[in-house]
């Protein structure tokens, strides 16, 4: 198809007929692709967003929203420009960036011919620029307004739980109110006219990501993570921008090798985008969608191979001031956290509040398991509690050893004042509704006293082991004691 190999289709599968348990296997655990439908029926969303033609409701946006200001990269143009331009050059991996109120996005799109543009002869690009209004905080934006409910499939997500409570960065000097790098959340509303796209890349931090179609058609191409090095350069540094360019194949020689997955995915359907899954998406109608990145104990590891890949990138090509540079390994850091999103402090502080979270939910149920019998069996909610402590310790174990944790950083993590603060017990609290989703048991009020008092008698276990932690190797002992602490219990019981 228009240059490129089809080698198949993507599964798609009714979500009402799908167990949380097969879900995992068939696909997240494989890290498989797949189309979810009939799972967004109650969603406010798809209603209030959608006219009686099935088209977006774009007047209800411009009167409910239309104040909305979209920081850049929210809002990008597709235009044939880019398409001219070396897909070898940086200044164009990304499509070319304005920024507007929703307003005047809805304007600009209703003057637009829409009918021009689309997918067709000229490779989904036109000569006339197609306004995409992209990566939208709606739901940090308006949080009275409950447009759509999460899916319980993908609800499992470490990245905005934590980031309800916490900034991701602890660096005032990287930390800007409104900069992407301080992202608020990763949860997005994008809408495109007929003829709008994305340019090929994998998502942030190599996360997953779900997008659900409110109403529109999207056509995906999608590469599986074992041919990603087809669509780069000879030297492994840069991506194609639009597959269906007029490709080098001097300077892409391995592009012509790639096979990918289509898929057409149609109004109330969800696709769940694994780790590192390359992807061109273009919009087949008008349409608006709901996008989530995230990250959970099944895909840590490709988010912590990422950030190796992109420090050591960014090491290499400041290596020549090492001698003369006061705190080299600092620099290193905050060029990490401005091109990845993260640096390695952010991600261990992460690390640990997750695992402290993770260990007052687990001492909380598997003490008081007797007592919460009555509402069936909790323990696969403790199962997963134990599998998210275990996945961070084998991350944990692969950081303790970079050179940034080598000597004395100057930080801890103090985990009895950190188990006082507020801020840690709505995390809590939010690790436990997505269990009781996740699992369909109803354990929040068995819990709610003991985060809400901070009476866990998992602070015994913080007390014992130690007051803070400092350091990946002090997380995995942590680690270590808590769950040693929870077969004890087992045992006991």
């Amino acid at each position: 198809m228009m240059g490129i190999e089809i080698c198949g289709k993507i599964d798609k599968v009714n979500g009402k007929g799908l167990s949380y348990k097969e879900f995992v296997e068939r696909y997240m655990e494989k890290n498989k692709p797949v189309v979810l439908t009939g799972l967004m029926d109650d969603w406010k969303a798809c209603s209030d967003w959608v006219d009686e033609n099935g088209q977006p409701n774009l007047s209800f946006f411009s009167t409910h929203f239309g104040k909305s200001r979209v920081q850049s990269p929210s809002f990008a143009i597709s235009d044939s420009y880019h398409k001219k331009q070396n897909c070898s050059t940086k200044e164009f991996t990304d499509q070319k960036r304005v920024e507007m109120s929703v307003s005047e996005f809805i304007d600009q799109w209703c003057k637009e011919p829409i009918q021009e543009h689309g997918l067709s002869s000229n490779n989904g690009l036109t000569d006339k620029s197609v306004l995409y209004l992209k990566d939208w905080h709606f739901v940090k934006e308006y949080l009275n307004y409950t447009a759509y409910s999460t899916p319980h499939f993908v609800c499992d997500d470490w990245l905005n739980l934590y980031l309800d409570s916490y900034r991701m960065h602890r660096d005032p000097d990287s930390y800007q109110e409104k900069d992407e790098i301080s992202c608020s959340d990763y949860r997005f509303v994008y809408m495109g006219a007929k003829g709008s796209w994305t340019p090929l890349h994998a998502d942030v931090f190599r996360s997953y990501s779900w997008s659900a179609n409110v109403c529109g058609k999207k056509q995906w191409f999608l590469l599986p993570p074992s041919q990603s090095h087809l669509v780069f350069d000879r030297n492994m540094k840069a991506c194609i921008y639009n597959i269906f360019d007029d490709i080098s194949e001097y300077l892409f020689p391995g592009f012509k090798k790639a096979t990918w997955l289509e898929c057409i995915q149609e109004q109330n359907e969800i696709i769940f985008v694994p780790s590192g899954w390359y992807h061109q998406v273009h919009n087949l109608d008008d349409t608006v969608s709901i996008n989530h990145n995230w990250f959970n104990s099944y895909n840590l590891c490709w988010v912590l191979d990422l950030m190796l890949r992109d420090y050591n990138e960014a090491k290499e090509y400041i290596e020549d001031i090492r001698d003369i540079c006061d705190d080299f390994e600092g620099l290193c850091q905050r060029n990490l956290a401005a091109n990845t999103g993260m640096n390695f402090y952010d991600f261990f502080i992460f690390l640990a509040r997750f695992s402290l979270a993770n260990s007052v939910v687990l001492d909380t149920l598997a003490r008081d398991a007797e007592n919460i019998a009555g509402i069936g069996s909790i323990s696969p909610i403790i199962q997963q509690l134990v599998q998210n402590l275990s996945s961070i310790q084998k991350i944990a174990l692969k950081m303790k050893f970079l050179e940034c944790f080598s000597g004395d950083q100057g930080f801890m993590l103090d985990l009895v004042e950190t188990h006082k603060n507020p801020k840690f017990s709505k995390l809590c609290y939010s690790l436990i509704r997505t269990c009781e989703s996740i699992h369909n048991r109803q354990v929040l009020s068995f819990c709610s006293k003991t985060v809400a008092t901070q009476d866990s008698r998992t602070s015994i276990v913080i007390q014992n082991f130690c007051d803070a932690v400092s350091s990946p190797q002090d997380l995995v002992k942590y680690i270590d004691t808590v769950l040693t602490e929870h077969t004890s219990i087992e045992s006991s019981e």
